[in-house]
């Protein structure tokens, strides 16, 4: 059985991934490695067939059944690789004590088979409460058959009375928001454009009971099939809020497993993120998006940033246990929708403030880890790993902040006795280096402490009441723990 250690998620993917079918057959071959490390939850992308098949990342949903098993769109595999691969990659990360995440998304289809008319109005694309015409037919894209899986599974076909609308009319091959003639947009979403229940393809209608049946149906399906531990749920801030409270009630209820679930709430207001977890319940957790920008903004101010408020008005500081906290991931990459990415001579730093503290699950993005080509970002994986390691053997305890000076700020953890030779102190600037006196507690008291990340090569002396004075280089942080501990030996290499 492995010792109680802190929880470290990994996002195993990043948006340009070749299409080649093998990360599945990837994320099983490092399965072993992953958890020697201390990752212990693993995200990965969605699992089903895409309308661009085996091109698709997987946010493109067109058959949530078809997990790389049937001949649709072109291809039998996913992107990411067949049926059986996923499966045996589920089996091969829960086998090495990882958690594993299913992305789900249940928002949005695209690539019907067919298409339907359909009375329907268009919408202000800038806000969609503003209807600018009158009811008139449309030819919309919303006949889903699924030919090539035919009723394996499921018999429910999908049709236009489905969804609340779509953003084409094939008739005048034309870009719009097209409601549906009778239907209306959902109230309990987030309110950019007046109304952010539309976001693509042909949009989800969860007023349907039909449809909430089916959806509640194939969620027990894939838990049962993959026995994954729970979920990122794309795009909620696009879904009423009380749809995913009783989905998730009705899947914990049939699996009697906690289902850890993580929902992708995209917005920069932290109050707004409380009323949503208020507003479900708080059944589940959100990612941390004001910290995300917290990082980037520091990461693009040239020294000028106050770090004193690198943690403020941020999810992890009002809900901390509810907050996953990441630096980057597949939207925020160059190039994506939500480019924001925080500049790589921040990334040490961002990443030992989500993964040395006491507060938050933290993320690891696969594309910070082992680099993206596409964009001729080099990989971390060095300095990343030595944070994972740290944060699995040494960060625990009391922690003591010492947010004081508005460049160079850092925290200490006292150790506990669970973890042998645990405790730590971290420093860090985004300007020049310096130092800075803290205190680390009794268990760490007279010992020598040295940087972990090897940024600084002298040591510091902790006297008896655990104080030590501990440096930075410039631009850097620096991660002190116990010298000659029992488990890392980077100080020799």
């Amino acid at each position: 059985m492995r010792k109680n250690i802190n929880k470290t998620m990994m996002q195993y993917f990043e948006w340009y991934l070749p299409s080649d079918q093998n990360l599945w057959k990837n994320v099983a071959k490092d399965a072993n490695y992953l958890e020697n490390i201390g990752i212990t939850g693993i995200w990965l992308p969605p699992a089903y067939k895409g309308a661009g098949g085996k091109d698709d990342t997987g946010y493109g949903v067109y058959d949530l059944y078809d997990l790389g098993e049937f001949d649709q769109k072109g291809s039998i595999p996913t992107k990411y690789g067949t049926k059986e691969e996923y499966l045996n990659a589920i089996r091969l990360l829960k086998g090495n004590s990882i958690e594993v995440y299913a992305d789900i998304v249940l928002n949005h289809r695209l690539g019907a088979d067919e298409t339907e008319e359909v009375l329907a109005i268009e919408d202000d694309p800038s806000n969609r409460n503003i209807d600018i015409s009158s009811a008139l037919p449309i030819q919309a894209w919303t006949k889903y058959n699924f030919p090539g899986r035919g009723n394996k599974y499921s018999s429910f076909r999908w049709n236009w009375t489905h969804f609340h609308g779509v953003d084409w009319d094939e008739k005048l091959k034309k870009s719009s928001i097209y409601k549906f003639y009778g239907k209306h947009w959902d109230e309990e979403v987030d309110k950019e454009n007046g109304n952010f229940d539309y976001l693509m393809g042909a949009d989800v209608d969860l007023n349907n009971v039909d449809v909430t049946e089916e959806l509640k149906r194939w969620g027990k399906w894939y838990l049962n099939l993959t026995n994954v531990d729970g979920f990122r749920l794309d795009a909620v801030k696009h879904i009423r809020a009380d749809f995913f409270e009783d989905w998730l009630e009705e899947m914990r209820d049939a699996t009697e497993k906690e289902l850890f679930t993580v929902g992708e709430y995209w917005s920069t207001n932290v109050e707004t993120l409380n009323q949503y977890l208020k507003e479900t319940n708080y059944s589940m957790s959100l990612f941390d998006v004001p910290l995300h920008y917290n990082l980037f903004n520091a990461s693009n101010c040239c020294g000028h940033y106050d770090m004193r408020t690198i943690l403020d008005n941020t999810l992890v500081k009002s809900h901390p246990d509810l907050a996953v906290t990441f630096v980057d991931n597949h939207d925020t990459q160059p190039g994506q929708s939500l480019n924001s990415w925080v500049q790589d001579w921040f990334k040490p730093q961002a990443y030992a403030l989500i993964l040395l503290r006491r507060d938050g699950y933290p993320c690891i993005f696969y594309g910070d880890y082992y680099g993206i080509p596409h964009n001729k970002i080099p990989a971390k994986k060095d300095i990343l790993e030595i944070l994972i390691e740290a944060r699995k053997y040494f960060a625990y305890g009391i922690q003591r902040d010492y947010f004081d000076d508005s460049n160079i700020i850092g925290w200490t953890r006292e150790g506990d006795y669970e973890h042998p030779d645990s405790g730590m102190a971290v420093i860090m600037t985004d300007n020049a280096g310096g130092c800075k006196q803290m205190n680390v507690g009794t268990r760490l008291a007279n010992s020598i402490l040295y940087d972990c990340t090897g940024n600084m090569k002298e040591t510091v002396y902790v006297d008896q009441d655990g104080n030590g004075i501990f440096y930075c280089n410039g631009g850097s942080v620096s991660v002190w723990i116990k010298k000659d501990n029992i488990y890392l030996r980077r100080e020799e290499e």
